[in-house]
């Protein structure tokens, strides 16, 4: 049984792919001290939580219930170490996709797998942890990464209007902290520039390595970064002027081949 359960679920956009990376690169060293699920261990999982954001049905509240179930269920044993589970989608979909304008699904769904972990590990301390970024620069990482991976059409400044009120991440932590009877801790990217892990490090202060061990961990390059400007408006054209997806991603592939240093 692990003796403490982490619950990393975002926000999209605040370094959680470095924070997945550092975890990652990091796996072999934090073994014995950490179990890790990470967001490529949960597709089904993270797919069903994207549906209950969009859609808010029923049915797939209860296909998140049992995926994240049987992640629990298919757990080895992993006495008295941590029990790590990361991915942004945890909280849904990234807003801005479709209609979803916010992330008031995420204390819906955090409250289910905090229901869920207890019941299966009555006695592990189930803790949540949720990055967080000021608003504005939130809002233009969030649009770059629509324009970037979907069909995404609106200008910075529309966009920005439509989506402000999912910018108030911190808002969305004291909602998680209200609804959801565990502590909440959160952290702004902001914060963790000269941080020796970056990102990473204030999730692994909560797993209790010894200091001997942080020492010795890896730092990796920021993940995921945002796109020039130059890239972001050709491709921002390519949303606008391509209507079948399969033109439209082949363009911006193209955008972003020619923009590789050579």
């Amino acid at each position: 049984m692990p003796r403490r359960i982490i619950i990393h679920a975002g926000f999209h956009k605040t370094g959680t792919t470095s924070i997945q990376a550092t975890l990652r690169e990091n796996r072999v060293a934090l073994k014995k001290h950490v179990a890790l699920r990470l967001r490529w261990h949960m597709k089904d999982l993270v797919a069903a939580t994207r549906g209950y954001s969009t859609w808010r049905d029923p049915l797939t509240l209860i296909k998140v219930q049992d995926r994240f179930t049987r992640l629990m269920e298919d757990l080895p044993g992993m006495p008295r170490r941590t029990l790590v589970i990361s991915a942004e989608e945890l909280s849904g979909h990234l807003p801005g996709r479709g209609a979803l304008e916010d992330y008031s699904a995420a204390p819906i769904l955090l409250y289910a797998f905090w229901e869920i972990a207890r019941a299966r590990y009555p006695e592990a301390e189930i803790l949540i942890y949720l990055s967080t970024r000021a608003p504005e620069p939130w809002l233009a990482s969030a649009y770059a990464e629509h324009v970037k991976a979907s069909n995404m059409t609106l200008d910075f400044d529309d966009f920005a209007a439509r989506y402000r009120g999912a910018s108030d991440l911190d808002g969305m932590v004291a909602e998680v902290a209200s609804r959801v009877p565990v502590p909440v801790h959160h952290r702004a990217l902001e914060s963790c520039g000269d941080l020796p892990l970056g990102p990473a490090d204030p999730l692994l202060d909560l797993c209790d390595i010894p200091l001997s061990l942080r020492a010795e961990l890896t730092a990796v390059p920021p993940a995921n970064t945002r796109l020039g400007e130059d890239v972001l408006q050709a491709m921002l054209q390519a949303n606008r002027t391509h209507e079948s997806a399969a033109a439209r991603n082949a363009a911006k592939a193209h955008i972003l081949k020619e923009a590789q240093p050579r």
